[in-house]
């Protein structure tokens, strides 16, 4: 299969990258599309075998559910069996956005995306390609990462394509994701509301929204999934990864040499205490702000993989409430 790349950097390029993929995905196939998030592979969420499609191509355990994507209000409700006065509170105050609320499953929602289960995850994006091609098919998408399963997510084209190559007919390039990370989860079928998957709206985000009291969920969760984001091992690069905290350039040497790795080619990602090159492979430097860290950090984990690095050390993130969705990738990364 030859991957076609489609540009949308002009109204008219952007019209034609619209209808393409949508006629792609009326005809049962999946396409590789942009989110504020990271990019997303998607299918029609309707057609329970264009869904298995996405699975096929990512190799994605079949008990790990997809995040279904809408382009209004209405089309949200319709994929829910119920949608609480919390939910319409939440959607107001934070869609279109990376925000993903679970709710109780429409019988319109083949099992195959809730992997079984009678819960759904459902979100209304904010990138403008998205919202288009969703609007031009009519019809929810089933879009998970456009990444092999347990790797990196993507989050511009050439990230996917150099995953997906060939396995799926056409990515569209919508530039780079501006959030970066995946959309934090909210399951709003549980009293009070859980976080299963932390994000860039966080606990605090949610209680400035006049929203009661939210409980955060376990690292791992045990029995069936309510969404995706909660395997132990996940949003991983080829190379061991390592979270860590120093003080000073000796004490990272030491902490790295303790943990039976190797400096030379080891490349280290910081934010706050940056060391100096030697005798490091390289040494990147995201800015110390939660939501620039979150834009860069898949980039520079996709830039470390491809150069062939070893050894990936990550200055580890504050603990603070705005950090908290970072720390979840990077725990899951290491893993």
């Amino acid at each position: 299969m030859n991957t076609e790349i489609l540009p949308a950097h002009t109204p008219e390029l952007f019209q034609k990258a619209v209808r393409c993929a949508a006629e792609l995905l009326r005809d049962g196939q999946v396409v590789a599309l942009p989110t504020e998030t990271v990019y997303g592979l998607a299918a029609n969420a309707l057609d329970a075998q264009a869904v298995a499609k996405i699975f096929e191509i990512k190799g994605r355990p079949p008990a790990n559910p997809v995040i279904v994507h809408v382009a209004d209000l209405p089309m949200a409700k319709r994929c829910a069996r119920l949608f609480p006065p919390l939910a319409e509170q939440l959607a107001k105050a934070f869609w279109p956005g990376p925000l993903t609320l679970v709710l109780p499953r429409s019988e319109a929602i083949p099992k195959i995306v809730t992997a079984g289960g009678e819960t759904i995850g459902i979100r209304w994006p904010s990138h403008p390609l998205m919202q288009a091609v969703i609007r031009e098919c009519g019809f929810p998408l089933a879009a998970p990462s456009a990444n092999l399963s347990n790797h990196i997510s993507p989050t511009n084209a050439a990230h996917v394509q150099k995953q997906l190559d060939g396995r799926i007919p056409a990515i569209v390039d919508g530039g780079q994701s501006a959030v970066g990370i995946e959309s934090s989860v909210l399951d709003l079928t549980v009293t009070p509301p859980q976080i299963l998957r932390p994000g860039m709206i966080h606990a605090e985000s949610f209680a400035a929204a006049g929203m009661p009291a939210v409980a955060c969920g376990p690292l791992s969760a045990a029995g069936a999934l309510k969404s995706p984001g909660q395997l132990k091992k996940h949003y991983s690069p080829r190379a061991k990864l390592l979270v860590l905290s120093w003080k000073d350039d000796d004490e990272l040497k030491s902490k790295i040499q303790n943990s039976k790795f190797k400096t030379q080619n080891c490349y280290i990602i910081a934010h706050a205490c940056i060391p100096s090159a030697e005798p490091f492979a390289r040494v990147s430097v995201i800015p110390h702000d939660a939501h620039a860290f979150a834009r860069a950090i898949y980039a520079e984990l996709h830039r470390c993989d491809e150069e062939g690095a070893q050894t990936i050390v990550v200055e580890a993130p504050p603990a603070t409430p705005e950090w908290s969705g970072i720390a979840d990738r990077l725990r899951r990364a290491a893993a």
